[in-house]
């Protein structure tokens, strides 16, 4: 029934789009000038706050410390008026301690940590408006602002949320639709050489759908890799006519 109420018989979505199409994604970078990088992004109704602090030493333990590499530290957090239901989020619940585990995975595969042995980069990312896709949104958040620090990447890492429905994957997909009882999945990707930093799976799925919806979540993680890309030679180019004037 779920399947039915989430794509119609003409293959259109909830909110319009078709199966594949990605929710329109807006973004700037250098928003927050306190910090080495910043970056703020919208993909549809969810919107994130990424900063970025360093390399600098390591702070806390010496065990942390990493004699041929980088430390990366990242923290997760939903503001209190992010979703309909207003109430307060500690830092360390279960929830948000995970999702930073899995964004300290993610960015552990894109970053140039052994540029920086003996290093810290801190990587902090609030959710301001929920709307679905949040791990991906954050992804994709941080992305822009660890290019802001100016910190080296091996490429873009994009992420993407897909479902599947009625034997359709959906690409990108809402609250609405993660809330609806669909299979789904999360995938993060390094587009030029194909390489996946995370994949991750709350739901059952069957094996035989499982290298199609990899498929679709590659595919929409490219198309979204284009529109960051844009938004940085955008800011390059505002950047280099601003230190020009």
């Amino acid at each position: 029934m779920a399947g039915l109420e989430l794509l119609s018989d003409q293959g259109y979505r909830l909110d319009g789009r078709k199966a594949t199409e990605l929710r329109k994604v807006q973004a700037r970078m250098g928003v927050f000038a306190q910090a080495d990088g910043s970056a703020y992004l919208e993909q549809g109704n969810t919107k994130a706050l990424a900063v970025v602090y360093g390399p600098h030493e390591v702070r806390g333990a010496r065990s942390r410390i990493r004699h041929d590499r980088a430390v990366i530290n990242c923290q997760y957090s939903m503001a209190t008026f992010s979703t309909a239901e207003r109430k307060r989020r500690p830092h360390g619940d279960r929830k948000s301690t995970e999702m930073s585990l899995h964004l300290k995975q993610t960015f552990e595969a894109a970053v140039m940590t052994q540029l920086y042995p003996r290093s810290q980069i801190d990587i902090y990312v609030k959710i301001l408006q929920s709307d679905g896709g949040n791990y991906s949104v954050c992804v994709n958040a941080a992305t822009l602002a660890v290019i802001d620090a100016g910190i080296p990447m091996r490429d873009y890492v994009c992420a993407c949320t897909v479902g599947f429905v009625d034997e359709t994957p959906l690409a990108d997909l809402c609250y609405a639709e993660e809330s609806g009882g669909v299979s789904s999945l999360a995938l993060a990707l390094l587009p030029r050489g194909g390489q996946i930093a995370l994949l991750q799976m709350d739901a059952r799925l069957h094996q035989d759908h499982l290298e199609a919806l990899i498929e679709a979540a590659m595919t929409a993680c490219k198309g979204v890799s284009k529109v960051l890309d844009q938004v940085v030679r955008q800011h390059l180019q505002e950047a280099s006519v601003a230190s020009a004037e």
